[in-house]
């Protein structure tokens, strides 16, 4: 499933071919993804500016006028194709999977693909997109101001889960995931398995420096490819080539020294998900984090 990162990345190609424009139609060709497309979608978008661009997790969120807001979520396998004018094909056919399509009066063209159909879209009035049932009771964004070491070791504090649990928990911080989870408990030096209650004031200090340094690096290399997942433009993103731990089971850990003091990464499940590590630098799981939970 795409990540922050990734999530960023498509906001933002939609962001440069789509803002300011104006939809002059809009067209579904399926009933909906995980959830019906709300009645009468395709009216209700046409004649509208695209006014604005936000994210909020892993949540685009595209401000409309007439006090409107897409919610757009792209599930496992959902991709953005935006295209420009192509007198050559001037009503060209819906791509395979492509559920929801939007054209501008500028001509722009943009397609929402959904293999799988995880992904979702809604269409709510502007002030009640907070509450949203999606995204209300959110936790704070990683890159804002109100996530810090302090915030996290409230949410942590009595709690048996792991770290990877905790870190992965909407509700405390929005837009994580499996990869980047993985990369920021290995740059913090924090065992994915050990008991989120009982880790200190200074890992938890460390681990959000970590944690903001990974996510902005991997928006930098445009995100991270995997299987479905390319940015709007087409290219793949290539934070993947940086990757310390994540997919590297039994290779080299690029901090250490190799054998016999490092004998590589190590793979592990967690409630159904891989987590990556390095056991030398990131130590053991203690007796709370033993059933890796």
């Amino acid at each position: 499933m795409p990540e922050l990162p990734e999530v960023e990345t498509v906001m933002r190609g939609m962001r440069v071919h789509l803002e300011g424009h104006t939809i002059s139609r809009a067209s579904t060709h399926h009933t909906g993804l995980r959830w019906p497309f709300p009645p009468g979608l395709a009216q209700a978008l046409a004649g509208r500016r695209v006014d604005g661009f936000a994210r909020r997790g892993k949540y685009i969120l595209i401000t409309l006028s007439g006090g409107m807001v897409m919610v757009l979520h792209l599930g496992m396998s959902g991709r953005i194709l935006l295209s420009g004018p192509d007198p050559s094909r001037p009503d060209p056919a819906p791509a395979p999977h492509e559920h929801l399509v939007i054209e501008t009066a500028q001509g722009a063209r943009c397609g929402l693909v959904d293999p799988r159909r995880f992904g979702m879209v809604d269409l709510v009035p502007a002030a009640g997109v907070e509450s949203h049932r999606l995204l209300a009771g959110m936790g704070p964004e990683p890159l804002g101001n109100r996530f810090d070491g302090a915030w996290l070791a409230a949410r942590a504090r009595g709690r048996r889960s792991s770290m990877k649990a905790l870190l992965l928990d909407q509700r405390v911080v929005a837009g994580l995931g499996n990869i980047y989870v993985s990369e920021a408990l290995f740059r913090a030096g924090i065992h994915p398995a050990r008991a989120a209650g009982s880790v200190d004031a200074a890992d938890f200090a460390r681990l959000v420096v970590a944690i903001r340094a990974v996510l902005e690096e991997a928006i930098a290399a445009g995100g991270s490819s995997l299987r479905d997942y390319v940015q709007p433009d087409g290219e793949l993103g290539y934070f993947q080539h940086a990757w310390r731990v994540y997919g590297r089971e039994g290779k080299g850990c690029p901090d250490c020294p190799g054998p016999p003091a490092c004998n590589g990464v190590v793979r592990i499940a967690q409630s159904g998900r891989s987590s990556f590590f390095c056991p030398r630098l990131q130590g053991e799981e203690n007796d709370f984090g033993k059933d890796l939970s």
